[in-house]
């Protein structure tokens, strides 16, 4: 072996992989923020770069702006920088990339980094269409919308770094801008808590405020919870409303939902009740807007899957259309059980529907769509035949079909009376009128035969 090939042999032995760096392309360094890609304005955060071991020199390159952004001249061997932003604000936001010098030449850049800042816009709303409330396995649509004129929105999952979805804005019928995302299937065994940003074509990467947070609520087959209204589902302004969710299953967290609303459904641990499980939704003051359908749900500590939803109730606003009806009944307040009993309900104004509620019942009000008669607007609820479970005080409703949950002024309260069928056994005076017939027939007979008796007597005594 040469003195010359033995000396190359070393070399390459001795700094072998040093040299390949040298003479190759140099690994491309990788970038990342801390703590995470969207900064809420004025907040601090981090860019970290890292690279190799023989880096000298890191740089901070940001798409738009002329040479690097900033730079970093190592002291020390390390294989990583950070470049720190005090306070975030909108001249930061962008598209960013690193590099570092090598004893013999830079690397290639890193894989871009897209930096947003986040709170420079008003907020924009997320609702679930039609409900926070999923079916495990099931799909929701998610609703991102601003009164602001937005060209795209952007959809965050709580937990992870990248944006679920972007979708271009459409403008809604209503007028708003808004943006519609497909979520599922979902599963109960993932949290799914999502917010929404919207933003302008020219600024990309600056973001409004996030919407509220909106968490689904994955729902199972578990058994089913009731909900009920202890006033009633007919309600007044004013009036404080507490809706009880029940269930004989066992459930420590309940949820209320209602159908609709952009809040989260409500929820509350388990609450001491006789022989069930259970809670209080206190709704607060009545107020038109609490007007709608209800369900709830019920779920064990240990799992995060919900139950199967109660039935639905609906909560209606009385006192909320300006005219009141007129109620009343045929053929009279006062009934005999098993009679047919009609209950009519009137009004002079446009109704589309007419409700039927009676006093202290548990059970949803009767509906019937109006008819136009003669200039009036009625319906006419029949009850055939009349039993004394009928008897109570009723009141009726009239409602638009706009606004379903929100009714007019009660019409004046209508008692309905009911007695029984005379339930008198006639046998004994049955038994002592036909003694009584025996014994005039007996009268007669006895008359009849003393006549002709005395017929036969009469001529035996003139012949004598």
């Amino acid at each position: 072996m040469t003195p010359t090939l033995t000396a190359l042999l070393y070399l390459g032995l001795s700094v072998g992989p040093r040299t390949r760096v040298h003479a190759g392309t140099l690994p491309k360094p990788s970038i990342r923020a801390e703590p995470g890609t969207s900064i809420p304005w004025w907040t601090p955060m981090t860019i970290w770069c890292q690279g190799s071991l023989e880096a000298q020199e890191y740089r901070l390159l940001k798409e738009g702006h002329p040479g690097p952004w900033d730079t970093q001249k190592l002291l020390e061997p390390g294989d990583k920088v950070n470049f720190s932003i005090i306070h975030m604000t909108d001249d930061y936001a962008g598209r960013y990339r690193c590099d570092y010098l090598s004893p013999t030449n830079w690397s290639e850049p890193s894989d871009p980094l897209e930096l947003v800042m986040t709170g420079f816009h008003g907020k924009p709303q997320l609702s679930a269409l039609p409900s926070p409330v999923v079916a495990s396995g099931g799909y929701v649509t998610l609703q991102c919308a601003s009164w602001m004129t937005f060209y795209r929105f952007v959809l965050m999952k709580e937990g992870e770094r990248q944006p679920s979805s972007t979708l271009d804005s459409q403008e809604a019928p209503s007028g708003q801008f808004q943006a519609l995302f497909l979520v599922g299937p979902v599963t109960p065994s993932l949290r799914w808590t999502f917010r929404c940003y919207g933003y302008y074509s020219h600024s990309p990467y600056v973001w409004s405020y996030p919407s509220h947070p909106l968490e689904l609520l994955v729902s199972g087959v578990s058994g089913k919870p009731s909900l009920l209204a202890p006033q009633g589902p007919v309600v007044t302004s004013g009036q404080n409303l507490t809706l009880q969710c029940r269930s004989d299953v066992g459930y420590d967290r309940f949820a209320l939902s209602k159908e609709g609303a952009h809040d989260p459904p409500r929820r509350l641990g388990r609450q001491p009740q006789a022989e069930l499980s259970g809670a209080d939704f206190a709704l607060g003051p009545v107020r038109p807007s609490i007007g709608g359908w209800y369900t709830c749900y019920g779920r064990h500590s240990l799992s995060s899957e919900w139950s199967a939803p109660s039935d639905p109730l609906d909560i209606l606003v009385a006192g909320q259309l300006p005219y009141t009806p007129s109620l009343s009944v045929q053929p009279g307040p006062t009934v005999t059980s098993g009679e047919n009993v009609t209950l009519r309900c009137q009004s002079q104004s446009a109704v589309d529907t007419f409700l039927l509620s009676k006093e202290g019942a548990a059970g949803p009000p009767l509906r019937l769509r109006s008819k136009s008669q003669t200039g009036q607007h009625q319906a006419e609820f029949s009850v055939s035949p009349v039993t004394s479970a009928h008897g109570g005080t009723y009141r009726c409703f009239g409602s638009s079909s706009t606004t379903p949950h929100l009714l007019s002024q009660p019409s004046d309260p209508l008692e309905l009376r009911v007695s029984a069928s005379d339930p008198r056994d006639y046998t004994v005076e049955n038994v002592i009128r036909m003694g009584v017939a025996a014994f005039i027939l007996v009268v007669l007979g006895i008359l009849l035969l003393e006549a002709r008796h005395s017929q036969t007597r009469t001529p035996e005594a003139a012949s004598s």
